[in-house]
C-alpha cells in the first residue's frame, strides 16, 4: 500500500503590510485570509471586517505589525454596490436563504423608490439579520438560527452617509451605499422592501472601497497565485506598507530625541499639534499612533516594531 505523501511544511516568516484583496464569491473572509497568508507565508495575519461568502470586493488583509491597524479599518467608512430582488423575503435576507414569503411587486416609479430610500439615510436604527456573526451570550447568532432557535438581534444605530438608486427593472434595484461601521446591507434591503410594500432580499453585494483606500488597486487570488509562482519580488509588490493604512492620519515627523523617547514609551511634547497623529522617525519608519492633548503632550495609542525602511 503506497505511503501517504506529506505536504511540505510552510516556512512562515515575519511580514508586515497590507494586501487589498478582491475577495471572490463563495469564500468566507477568514478562508480568503488564510489563502493569502499561505501564499505570502506570513506568520501573523488578520482581516478588517467580514464580508459574507456571497459578497465580493475589497477586503483589506493585514499582516504582522499591520494587524494593529485592523481596529481602525474596521471602524472606517465603506462603500458598496448592492442588488436587491423585490417581492421575495428569505430567512437570511439574501439569495442563499429559504424563501419566507412572496408578494406582488407594485408598479414603482422613481419618486416612490426615493420616498422609501429617504428614511434609510443618515443616523438610523436597524435590526441586524438573525443570520449574522454578531454574538449573543458568547455565541454567533447564525449558529443559534441554524439550530432553529428564535433569534432576536437587538436594534442598533448605524450611519448611512449615502444611499442612491443606480438602476432598476420591474423587480430589481441596484443601489450605491456609503456607510459607517456595523451597517448591514442585508438589513437595508429588508427595510427598503417593507417600505415598498413587497419585501426584498439581497442578491449581490460588492464592496467598492474602505477608507483610506477609496480608489483601491485590488488583487485577486488568481493574480496572487500567479505572482507567487514568479517569485517573491513579484508577489511582494502587492504588499502595501503598514503606513498605507494611515493615509488619513496627520503625519508627525520626529527628531532623534523624540523618536528615542517614543521608542522607550515616554511622552513627548509637540508644540502646536493636537489630536491623533501617526509618528514617524527621521528615516521614515512608523513608530506609533499618538494622541496629543491641548498642551501637545503625547499619549501612545499604539506602538509599532517595524524594521527600518
Amino acid at each position: 500500500m503506497p505511503r501517504e505523501r506529506k505536504l511540505p511544511r510552510i516556512a512562515w516568516r515575519d511580514l508586515h503590510g497590507i494586501v487589498l484583496l478582491d475577495k471572490p464569491e463563495g469564500l468566507s473572509s477568514n478562508q480568503a485570509l488564510q489563502e493569502v497568508r499561505r501564499l505570502f507565508r506570513a506568520a501573523k495575519g488578520g482581516h478588517t471586517g467580514a464580508l459574507d461568502p456571497m459578497a465580493t470586493g475589497l477586503l483589506p488583509l493585514c499582516f504582522g505589525e499591520a494587524t494593529k491597524l485592523a481596529g481602525n479599518l474596521l471602524g472606517a467608512r465603506k462603500a458598496y454596490r448592492a442588488t436587491c430582488r423585490l417581492g421575495i423575503t428569505t430567512v437570511t435576507a439574501d439569495r442563499e436563504g429559504e424563501v419566507l414569503r412572496e408578494r406582488r411587486v407594485p408598479a414603482l416609479d422613481d419618486a416612490a423608490i426615493e420616498a422609501a430610500l429617504a428614511p434609510l439615510r443618515g443616523r438610523i436604527v436597524q435590526v441586524p439579520p438573525a443570520y449574522s456573526a454578531l454574538k449573543q451570550g458568547g455565541e454567533r447568532l447564525y449558529l443559534k438560527a441554524r439550530r432553529g432557535e428564535v433569534v432576536e438581534a437587538p436594534p442598533r444605530e448605524v450611519e448611512v452617509h449615502r444611499l442612491e438608486l443606480l438602476s432598476r427593472t420591474a423587480d430589481t434595484l441596484v443601489l450605491e451605499v456609503e456607510c459607517g461601521s456595523g451597517t448591514y446591507i442585508r438589513s437595508l434591503a429588508v427595510d427598503l422592501g417593507e417600505a415598498l410594500g413587497c419585501g426584498a432580499h439581497l442578491t449581490a453585494l460588492r464592496r467598492e472601497w474602505v477608507e483610506p483606500f477609496r480608489a483601491p488597486r485590488m488583487v485577486t487570488l488568481a493574480e496572487l497565485e500567479q505572482a507567487a509562482g514568479q517569485g517573491d519580488e513579484v508577489l511582494l509588490a502587492w504588499l502595501l506598507p503598514v503606513a498605507a493604512g494611515l493615509a488619513d492620519w496627520p503625519r508627525l515627523q520626529l527628531d532623534e530625541a523624540q523618536s528615542q523617547a517614543i521608542a522607550r514609551g515616554q511622552p513627548i511634547v509637540v508644540a502646536g499639534a493636537r489630536g491623533p497623529h501617526a509618528a514617524f522617525a527621521g528615516d521614515g519608519a512608523l513608530l506609533a499612533l499618538l494622541e496629543l492633548d491641548a498642551d501637545g503632550r503625547s499619549r501612545i495609542l499604539r506602538g509599532f516594531n517595524l524594521p527600518p525602511p
